[in-house]
Protein backbone atom coordinates (compact mmCIF):
# COMPACT_ATOMS: atom_id res chain seq x y z
CA UNK A 1 0.00 0.00 0.00
CA UNK A 2 1.31 3.49 -1.09
CA UNK A 3 0.90 6.14 1.71
CA UNK A 4 -0.86 9.40 0.97
CA UNK A 5 -0.48 12.16 2.60
CA UNK A 6 -3.15 13.76 4.75
CA UNK A 7 -3.79 16.97 7.08
CA UNK A 8 -1.31 17.23 9.40
CA UNK A 9 -3.61 18.51 11.55
CA UNK A 10 -4.77 14.58 12.65
CA UNK A 11 -6.36 13.57 15.90
CA UNK A 12 -5.10 10.86 17.41
CA UNK A 13 -7.77 8.76 19.59
CA UNK A 14 -8.41 10.00 22.93
CA UNK A 15 -9.62 9.00 26.46
CA UNK A 16 -12.67 10.09 27.69
CA UNK A 17 -12.31 12.08 30.86
CA UNK A 18 -14.31 14.33 32.76
CA UNK A 19 -11.42 16.52 34.75
CA UNK A 20 -12.91 18.31 38.20
CA UNK A 21 -11.96 21.29 40.40
CA UNK A 22 -13.74 23.59 42.67
CA UNK A 23 -14.74 27.29 40.28
CA UNK A 24 -15.03 29.94 44.00
CA UNK A 25 -15.67 27.19 45.91
CA UNK A 26 -18.44 25.43 43.63
CA UNK A 27 -17.20 21.58 41.97
CA UNK A 28 -17.44 22.04 37.84
CA UNK A 29 -16.91 19.28 35.63
CA UNK A 30 -15.63 19.48 31.99
CA UNK A 31 -15.62 17.05 29.43
CA UNK A 32 -11.57 16.77 28.30
CA UNK A 33 -9.80 14.36 26.24
CA UNK A 34 -6.59 15.62 25.62
CA UNK A 35 -4.94 13.58 28.66
CA UNK A 36 -2.15 11.68 29.63
CA UNK A 37 -0.19 10.10 31.68
CA UNK A 38 3.57 11.75 31.14
CA UNK A 39 5.48 10.39 34.46
CA UNK A 40 6.41 6.83 36.79
CA UNK A 41 7.45 8.16 39.64
CA UNK A 42 6.00 10.01 40.69
CA UNK A 43 2.97 9.40 38.61
CA UNK A 44 1.86 12.04 36.91
CA UNK A 45 -0.82 12.83 34.60
CA UNK A 46 -1.12 15.84 31.79
CA UNK A 47 -4.21 17.63 30.70
CA UNK A 48 -4.50 20.34 27.89
CA UNK A 49 -7.48 22.79 28.11
CA UNK A 50 -8.71 25.54 26.13
CA UNK A 51 -7.08 28.75 27.94
CA UNK A 52 -10.37 30.49 27.73
CA UNK A 53 -12.79 27.46 28.98
CA UNK A 54 -13.86 28.15 32.73
CA UNK A 55 -11.61 24.85 34.46
CA UNK A 56 -8.38 26.37 34.22
CA UNK A 57 -9.61 29.11 36.61
CA UNK A 58 -10.61 26.42 39.52
CA UNK A 59 -6.96 24.30 38.48
CA UNK A 60 -5.35 27.80 39.41
CA UNK A 61 -7.10 28.75 42.70
CA UNK A 62 -6.63 25.31 44.50
CA UNK A 63 -3.39 23.44 42.35
CA UNK A 64 -5.54 20.77 42.18
CA UNK A 65 -7.92 18.65 40.03
CA UNK A 66 -8.95 15.53 39.05
CA UNK A 67 -9.62 13.40 36.07
CA UNK A 68 -12.39 10.87 36.45
CA UNK A 69 -13.09 8.12 33.92
CA UNK A 70 -16.88 7.79 33.18
CA UNK A 71 -18.16 4.38 31.62
CA UNK A 72 -20.43 4.91 28.57
CA UNK A 73 -23.83 4.37 31.09
CA UNK A 74 -22.47 8.21 31.54
CA UNK A 75 -22.06 9.35 27.80
CA UNK A 76 -25.09 12.05 28.00
CA UNK A 77 -23.76 13.74 31.26
CA UNK A 78 -20.22 13.63 29.77
CA UNK A 79 -20.89 14.90 26.58
CA UNK A 80 -23.26 17.82 28.51
CA UNK A 81 -20.02 18.52 30.69
CA UNK A 82 -18.26 19.34 27.19
CA UNK A 83 -21.15 21.34 25.42
CA UNK A 84 -22.27 23.37 28.64
CA UNK A 85 -19.90 25.93 30.36
CA UNK A 86 -19.72 26.12 34.13
CA UNK A 87 -19.69 29.81 34.26
CA UNK A 88 -23.12 29.35 32.85
CA UNK A 89 -24.79 26.33 34.15
CA UNK A 90 -24.25 24.51 37.61
CA UNK A 91 -22.78 21.07 37.04
CA UNK A 92 -22.44 20.30 40.49
CA UNK A 93 -25.54 18.58 40.89
CA UNK A 94 -25.22 16.28 37.71
CA UNK A 95 -23.41 13.93 39.92
CA UNK A 96 -22.67 12.14 42.79
CA UNK A 97 -19.71 14.00 44.65
CA UNK A 98 -16.70 12.50 46.86
CA UNK A 99 -13.54 14.42 48.31
CA UNK A 100 -10.50 12.93 48.81
CA UNK A 101 -7.30 13.92 50.97
CA UNK A 102 -6.70 16.79 48.72
CA UNK A 103 -10.18 18.32 49.93
CA UNK A 104 -10.44 20.47 46.27
CA UNK A 105 -10.65 17.93 43.78
CA UNK A 106 -14.35 16.88 43.21
CA UNK A 107 -14.44 13.40 42.22
CA UNK A 108 -17.22 11.70 40.74
CA UNK A 109 -19.09 8.51 42.50
CA UNK A 110 -20.88 7.24 39.76
CA UNK A 111 -17.55 7.07 37.20
CA UNK A 112 -15.40 3.82 37.90
CA UNK A 113 -12.10 5.38 38.26
CA UNK A 114 -11.14 8.73 39.74
CA UNK A 115 -7.88 10.62 39.90
CA UNK A 116 -6.58 12.56 42.56
CA UNK A 117 -4.14 15.30 41.74
CA UNK A 118 -2.09 18.23 42.75
CA UNK A 119 -0.91 20.47 40.15
CA UNK A 120 3.00 20.32 39.66
CA UNK A 121 3.59 22.49 36.54
CA UNK A 122 1.54 24.96 34.07
CA UNK A 123 2.85 25.43 30.46
CA UNK A 124 1.33 27.90 28.24
CA UNK A 125 0.80 26.92 24.69
CA UNK A 126 -0.85 28.88 21.97
CA UNK A 127 -4.28 28.25 22.83
CA UNK A 128 -3.97 25.91 25.46
CA UNK A 129 -2.80 25.44 29.17
CA UNK A 130 -1.50 21.81 29.33
CA UNK A 131 -1.70 20.98 33.31
CA UNK A 132 0.92 18.25 35.01
CA UNK A 133 -0.86 17.10 37.91
CA UNK A 134 1.07 14.11 40.31
CA UNK A 135 -1.96 11.78 41.29
CA UNK A 136 -2.27 11.65 44.70
CA UNK A 137 -4.63 9.10 44.93
CA UNK A 138 -6.56 6.60 42.80
CA UNK A 139 -10.10 5.34 43.43
CA UNK A 140 -12.86 2.40 42.22
CA UNK A 141 -14.27 -0.53 43.01
CA UNK A 142 -13.81 -3.94 43.72
CA UNK A 143 -16.25 -4.60 40.88
CA UNK A 144 -13.70 -2.68 38.40
CA UNK A 145 -10.69 -4.57 39.07
CA UNK A 146 -9.17 -7.64 37.75
CA UNK A 147 -6.24 -9.16 40.05
CA UNK A 148 -6.09 -5.80 42.11
CA UNK A 149 -5.49 -3.40 38.53
CA UNK A 150 -8.02 -1.64 36.74
CA UNK A 151 -10.16 -3.71 34.16
CA UNK A 152 -11.25 -1.08 31.36
CA UNK A 153 -13.47 -3.40 29.81
CA UNK A 154 -14.94 -3.84 32.98
CA UNK A 155 -15.44 0.01 33.68
CA UNK A 156 -16.61 0.27 30.05
CA UNK A 157 -14.28 2.98 29.29
CA UNK A 158 -14.37 5.28 26.22
CA UNK A 159 -12.34 7.06 23.76
CA UNK A 160 -13.08 10.12 21.70
CA UNK A 161 -12.39 10.17 17.93
CA UNK A 162 -12.05 12.96 16.12
CA UNK A 163 -12.61 14.32 13.13
CA UNK A 164 -15.90 12.30 13.17
CA UNK A 165 -16.85 13.26 16.90
CA UNK A 166 -17.84 9.92 18.12
CA UNK A 167 -18.08 8.48 21.47
CA UNK A 168 -16.54 4.13 21.48
CA UNK A 169 -16.35 1.91 23.57
CA UNK A 170 -13.10 0.52 24.51
CA UNK A 171 -12.54 -2.99 21.82
CA UNK A 172 -11.38 -6.44 22.55
CA UNK A 173 -8.11 -7.08 23.91
CA UNK A 174 -5.75 -7.38 21.06
CA UNK A 175 -2.54 -8.55 22.45
CA UNK A 176 0.09 -8.45 25.67
CA UNK A 177 2.09 -5.64 25.89
CA UNK A 178 5.84 -6.40 26.33
CA UNK A 179 5.23 -9.76 25.62
CA UNK A 180 3.73 -10.37 22.22
CA UNK A 181 6.90 -9.07 20.28
CA UNK A 182 9.21 -11.76 21.85
CA UNK A 183 8.02 -13.79 19.22
CA UNK A 184 10.33 -11.92 16.95
CA UNK A 185 13.59 -12.40 18.88
CA UNK A 186 15.99 -14.49 18.02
Amino acid sequence: MKKIRIDHNTFIPMPVTLVGTLVDGKPNFMAVGWVSRVNAAPPCIAVSIYKGHYTPVGIEQNSTFSVNFPGTDLLVETDYCGIVSGRKVDKSKIFDLFYGELKTAPMIDQCPLCLECRLVDVHELSTNKLFIGEIVASYTEEKYLTDGQPDYQKMNAMILTMPDNKYRALGAVAGDAWSAGKKMKK
